[in-house]
């Protein structure tokens, strides 16, 4: 794929949404943290609405651990995997108490040793707390450059990450990442994607499969 392609495919998104942001709710790192953490296969929508009542219960780390897990387990019960989230936030409270002082670090490779945050966690703390270029991969940014042939197929999501890190302009990389998840959650959807009105038909492996005459059959008689 040339550069002017994937300058075509960047400028398009950013057409489409011009204002893509973090969805998740928070009012500094340390709760950006926790929402992070908490967004794993589950929707920012459900999150937010866990965090409304979360963030004023929990302002520091020590109010975590102030509480029995049980009782923090119940509080976030309605996220998916609850009991395991719980249980990686006391403890990746306790470790910002004994290694960092209470507070977020602002280093990719501190990030990643807290219990539960993985390296797209990390980035997405890195990019949107404390202005680090990055580009996190969750399963829209999977999804959407996969089908768009930004990557391959087969390429896992560390490939994913370094690949379009190659090929989107680092000063792009935060926005990109922003913009790409707005693409594949409002537009580029799994199920359904709105490949009829989509202005990158022309160049996406996916929508022209998707709409070859017997798909589009199949698409009409199973609505």
């Amino acid at each position: 794929m040339t550069q002017k392609i994937v300058r075509h495919i960047l400028d398009t998104i950013a057409e489409l949404f011009p204002d893509a942001h973090c969805e998740l709710r928070h009012s500094n790192p340390f709760e950006l943290t926790i929402a992070v953490l908490l967004s794993a296969q589950c929707t920012d929508e459900t999150v937010n609405k866990v965090t409304l009542d979360l963030f004023q219960k929990y302002k520091t780390p020590e109010d975590y651990l102030a509480v029995p897990l049980g009782e923090l387990e119940q509080d976030i019960r309605r996220i998916g995997l609850f009991r395991n989230k719980a249980s990686h936030i006391q403890k990746l409270c306790q470790l910002l108490l004994d290694k960092f002082d209470g507070e977020i670090p602002q280093k990719h490779e501190q990030l990643v040793e807290l219990p539960g945050v993985g390296r797209k966690t990390a980035n997405v703390v890195v990019s949107n707390a404390f202005g680090v270029p990055a580009i996190a991969v969750d399963t829209h940014v999977e999804r959407v450059a996969k089908r768009l042939g930004l990557v391959g197929w087969d390429d896992s999501v560390l490939e994913v990450e370094k690949k379009l890190m190659k090929k989107v302009p680092k000063e792009e990389w935060t926005l990109t990442h922003h913009r790409l998840i707005f693409f594949g959650r409002y537009h580029c959807k799994a199920q359904n994607p709105m490949c009829t009105v989509c202005p990158l038909l022309d160049i996406c492996r996916e929508g022209k499969k998707r709409m070859k005459p017997g798909a589009i059959r199949k698409t009409i008689t199973n609505k």
